[in-house]
């Protein structure tokens, strides 16, 4: 889900490209792995880069044509009353790790997503050892919903989720990404499908989405570059 818009702007210029038109379909990132695990017929597939690598090492889809295509940090994010879309913005929340703790333990309520930057989350506050102190104050977001919904609704009044997800949310301030010492950054990959009928065309495709082009489409709905393997 963190991709759909970015996807949707990417296909479009594939197609204006001359390459083709391609129909998405987003959903969150267990139920799309489980689909292409099932076999359900997809020419290209669009996950976390853990969540891809299983596919690939599953024969799902073809390991040599998977691509990390961007770069998408975990921000911190709090109601607001204002109806102007929440504003990007890639410095720090907080200036330290211990800033980000106090934050979660003064919270009322926290809200956070499924899929990778969820479990990062939840896995760091055990690490931390807060799970017993804060544990009962968690939200998970339901799927479909974004934290920034929760947040608007004022369900939560502390929301961790990727910041392309909370850009241009009304209801919501983005405080700033996380810091360095527990920043969670997901990197988003694309692969071909073994089940495509069409896997030279989709290879064309995930090529493009690789262009200087791409990448500025990327950076305009608050994504990075990966780093060069």
């Amino acid at each position: 889900m963190a991709t759909r818009l970015l996807l949707a702007d990417l296909m479009t210029a594939a197609a204006e490209a001359g390459l083709g038109e391609v129909e998405t379909e987003s959903v969150g990132g267990v139920d799309a792995a489980e689909r292409v695990a099932a076999g359900e017929e997809f020419d290209l597939v669009f996950l976390a880069d853990g969540a891809l690598a299983k596919l690939a090492d599953g024969g799902h889809v073809t390991p040599a044509s998977v691509t990390p295509l961007v770069l998408s940090q975990v921000a911190v994010a709090v109601p607001s009353d204002a109806d102007t879309p929440a504003a990007a913005t890639t410095d720090p929340a907080f200036e330290s790790v211990a800033g980000v703790r106090d934050a979660i333990r003064a919270a009322t309520k926290i809200g956070y997503s499924t899929g990778p930057s969820g479990t990062a989350l939840v896995r760091m506050l055990e690490d931390w050892g807060l799970t017993a102190e804060v544990g009962g104050r968690l939200v998970q977001a339901r799927p479909g919903i974004p934290v920034a919904q929760l947040l608007a609704d004022g369900e939560v009044d502390l929301g961790f989720q990727q910041l392309s997800e909370l850009v241009g949310r009304p209801g919501v301030t983005v405080l700033g990404v996380m810091p360095q010492g527990c920043a969670i950054d997901t990197v988003f990959s694309g692969a071909v499908a073994t089940t495509s009928a069409e896997p030279d065309a989709a290879a064309v495709i995930l090529s493009f989405l690789g262009t200087d082009a791409a990448r500025d489409i990327a950076r305009s709905h608050s994504f990075a570059v990966p780093p060069t393997r």
